[in-house]
Formats: C-alpha cells, structure tokens, sequence
C-alpha cells in the first residue's frame, strides 16, 4: 500500500511539473508573439516613413524640375526678345542707310566723293554695333546657359546623393 500511495505522488508531481511547464511554454510564446508583434509594427511605422520619404522626394523633383523648366523658358523668352530687339534695331539702321543713300544720291552733284567716304565711316559704325550687340547676346547666352548646366550639374548630384542615402536606408531595412 505504501508504494501506491509513493507512486501516486509521483504521478500527482509529474502531473504538476507537466502542467507548469506547459504554463511556462504559453507564458514565454505568448511574450514571444508580443515580441514578433512589436517587430512587425516597427517594420509597418519604417515602410510608411520610406514611403512618405519618397512621395516627398518625387514632390520635390518634380518642384525642381518644374523650378527648372520655368527659368529656362524665361531665358529663352529673354534672348528671343533681346533678338527682336536686335532685329528691330537692324531694321532701324537699314532704313535709316536707305534714307541716308537717297540723300547722298539726291547731293552727289554736291561731293560724291565726301558722301562715298560718309557712307563707308557709317558702315563701319554699324558693323562694329552689330559686331557689338551680336557679342553682348552670344556673351548672354554663354552666361545663362553656363549658369542653368551648373544648376544643372549641382541637380545631378544631389539626385544622386538622394538616391545613395535612399538605397542605404532600402539595404537596412531588408537586412
């Protein structure tokens, strides 16, 4: 009787040692879960950042982009009006050498050959103003077209600094 009664208390004790390791083995997947829970929740709150990070970035490019495609279109604008004006200029200088032509033809009884040489110092003014305005707006447009390839270029790399650091962050989060 005596070793029923040992046998039973070890099976009781075996019983109880069985259930609180059970118990533990909930306890400690259940803190597990929470755990995994935590990480998941974690990666969710990265993906969104990643996520806003790029909208923002493509807001932005395309804010610079259209920043970009405004001056160039202003500049454009302002070499063709300079180039009107150059033109109008010419037309300006063109009618005036017709008038002055007509008059020298109208005087040639009076001094043919002062007019001729008249005439060959007004054509040598004119053409160092053209030389001189044509040199102003090649100089414009060497200048602003220097200008928008170094905006340009700076663009480029801030881009490409952009993208490196997004990668980065990309590489990070997969590992």
């Amino acid at each position: 009787m005596a070793s029923q009664k040992g046998s039973k208390t070890t099976e009781r004790e075996k019983d109880t040692f069985k259930e609180e390791i059970i118990h533990q083995f909930h306890v400690v997947s259940e803190n597990i879960i929470d755990q995994v829970k935590g990480v998941a929740e974690g990666v969710a709150t990265l993906n969104e950042k990643v996520e806003r990070y790029r909208e923002e970035s493509k807001v932005e490019n395309e804010t610079t982009r259209a920043d970009l495609s405004q001056a160039i279109t202003h500049v454009h604008q302002e070499l063709s009006r300079a180039i009107i004006n150059v033109d109008q200029k010419l037309d300006r200088t063109r009618e005036e050498l017709k008038a002055d032509i007509h008059t020298v033809d109208q005087k040639v009884d009076r001094g043919r050959e002062e007019l001729k040489t008249e005439i060959h110092g007004l054509r040598q003014e004119l053409k160092t103003e053209i030389q001189e305005s044509k040199q102003e707006v090649l100089a414009a447009t060497k200048f602003s077209y220097a200008e928008l390839d170094k905006r340009l270029t700076t663009l480029e790399k801030e881009f490409l600094d952009l993208k490196y650091r997004f990668e980065k962050v990309e590489s990070r989060s997969t590992s």
